[in-house]
């Protein structure tokens, strides 16, 4: 697989959005300009992003927005249905169960899990907490490909080796700790207080 920056799948994702809200409108072809005006970047990189994936669009007419919807849902996986598992049924947890914008794109919440005892057996949605000491069977009974760590920092690296060694190869942690993780496993670390520090940078700084 070729390697393809960081940056550009995050804005690959923005495209596919802004395509979304097109079609919605009934939007039929649009053109670089208008998908860069969109998400804020330049024409330029938008057709640089596309390049990298083959050829997109006509010279002069722009692109179909439903195929070229479709097309980016294929590169990002989205044209099949991903099978998720929580562990960690506290707020963050129960949040992420219900979040509708999952099972849009084809992230199928099938399994959450906690070590609290209290937890354990009560219902989310359509789930019932499972106990994380059956941590590895549920994770290959349930068929999980994605898990999600909503644990607190001192249990997050340990529920992820628990992870790794059930077989998981892409973990979403929320638990406000960095993650370690050999060669071959996709760890994403989404840390809301770093993100709001940022914000709080700019305002004392601006």
């Amino acid at each position: 697989m070729k390697k393809i920056s960081e940056s550009t799948i995050r804005r690959l994702s923005k495209y596919y959005r802004s395509l979304e809200q097109l079609i919605s409108r009934g939007v039929e072809t649009v053109s670089s300009d208008t998908l860069a005006e969109m998400d804020g970047i330049t024409s330029a990189q938008v057709r640089k992003d596309l390049s990298f994936f083959g050829t997109f669009g006509v010279r002069g007419l722009g692109y179909d927005t439903r195929d070229l919807k479709r097309q980016i849902g294929e590169i990002l996986g989205l044209n099949r249905t991903w099978r998720v598992g929580i562990v960690g049924a506290g707020n963050i947890g129960k949040a992420l169960v219900s979040y509708a914008e999952f099972k849009k794109q084809g992230f199928q919440v099938c399994l959450v899990m906690d070590s609290d005892p209290e937890k354990i057996g009560t219902r989310i949605g359509e789930l019932t907490v499972q106990d994380t000491r059956d941590l590895e069977k549920l994770i290959k009974k349930e068929k999980i490909e994605i898990a999600i760590i909503a644990v607190p920092a001192d249990a997050a690296q340990r529920v992820a080796n628990e992870l790794i060694d059930a077989g998981i190869k892409a973990i979403l942690n929320f638990a406000p700790i960095s993650i370690k993780a050999p060669h071959g496993i996709r760890v994403k670390n989404e840390n809301t207080a770093i993100e709001i520090e940022a914000l709080s940078y700019f305002l004392t700084n601006s």
